[in-house]
């Protein structure tokens, strides 16, 4: 994997990073449109495409931060879905705690492997997603891109889902039991005061935390490369407004993060919208940390203008 992503910055080594980007092209669960082993690449090569300039934040985080991008997690020949999501927890407890861990895939069914690795004591893990992923198993697999909220769960995390417009009678019945999951479903949060209550909610979060991001959270008319889009579904600005509460908040303990489900489309306008995401992820860590206020470690030079 090339080491020129990321704004065309050198490649850190995890030890030196501030940010370490770990890819996961793992798809093996796929029950609709396939793709999603494609979606790490995709959104590397669209971050090449992105301005250094934060215009949010009002800073290029990528001249002020190191960035290590890792070599692509690949499953490996006759390994089974057990034995890859055990390297993936194991690799990620291993490394550097002092920099932002930013997982890409890849299916959602990474994410529980990721928050072992990066949160062995018990925390939150705010979800955004269409679906509830609350399935102990989905068609006949334990590691199904459908079950990972329940695997979150019963390691002892709270769940907060954002964004819910899909799911099973029995997740239902079990947001409705289960005082550890908080189930905000997209209508819901169009309801007056529904949204600003949430993002204040979040704003409050204590002990360790992870986000993940599951990109059919959006509006499919937003972001079609997904591989089970619903109808409805998060604005560009309001996913921004939970980046912003969760991994902007320097009174939040954040183990890390995760950008997953992202099937490349021919107009890479999904691919964009997550590079996107990844760059505005970033600058809210680094803007806490107070990364704007050091010494920048690359020239605005390095950029092509003409």
């Amino acid at each position: 994997m090339s080491t020129l992503r990321y704004q065309l910055l050198p490649n850190r080594t995890p030890e030196s990073a501030d940010v370490i980007v770990l890819p996961l092209p793992h798809e093996q669960t796929v029950s609709y449109k396939p793709g999603t082993r494609n979606g790490p690449e995709a959104i590397l090569d669209a971050s090449a495409q992105l301005e250094y300039y934060e215009e949010d934040g009002g800073w290029s985080p990528f001249l002020h931060m190191g960035i290590s991008v890792l070599p692509a997690m690949e499953k490996q020949l006759y390994e089974v879905a057990e034995d890859y999501h055990r390297r993936v927890t194991q690799g990620t407890a291993t490394l550097p705690a002092q920099a932002l861990l930013l997982a890409l895939g890849g299916e959602h069914s990474l994410t529980p492997s990721l928050v072992a690795g990066r949160m062995p004591e018990p925390g939150t893990v705010v979800c955004l997603d269409a679906h509830a992923d609350l399935r102990p198993r989905f068609e006949g697999s334990e590691h199904s891109h459908a079950c990972p909220m329940h695997h979150v769960r019963a390691a002892g995390h709270r769940v907060i889902l954002i964004g819910v417009r899909s799911l099973m009678d029995r997740e239902a019945e079990r947001v409705r039991e289960d005082d550890g999951i908080e189930c905000h479903a997209d209508r819901d949060l169009r309801r007056p005061g529904a949204w600003e209550a949430l993002i204040e909610r979040l704003g409050r979060l204590e002990g360790p935390v992870w986000l993940s991001v599951d990109m059919d959270a959006f509006d499919p008319a937003l972001v079609s490369g997904v591989g089970t889009p619903q109808p409805g579904g998060l604005d560009w600005y309001r996913v921004v407004e939970v980046v912003e509460a969760v991994i902007g908040n320097p009174s939040i303990d954040l183990r890390g993060c995760d950008i997953v489900e992202l099937i490349p489309e021919p107009s890479c306008v999904s691919e964009m919208t997550a590079a996107k995401l990844s760059q505005r992820m970033i600058s809210c860590w680094g803007r806490h940390a107070g990364y704007p206020e050091r010494p920048a470690i690359g020239s605005q030079s390095e950029v092509d203008y003409e």
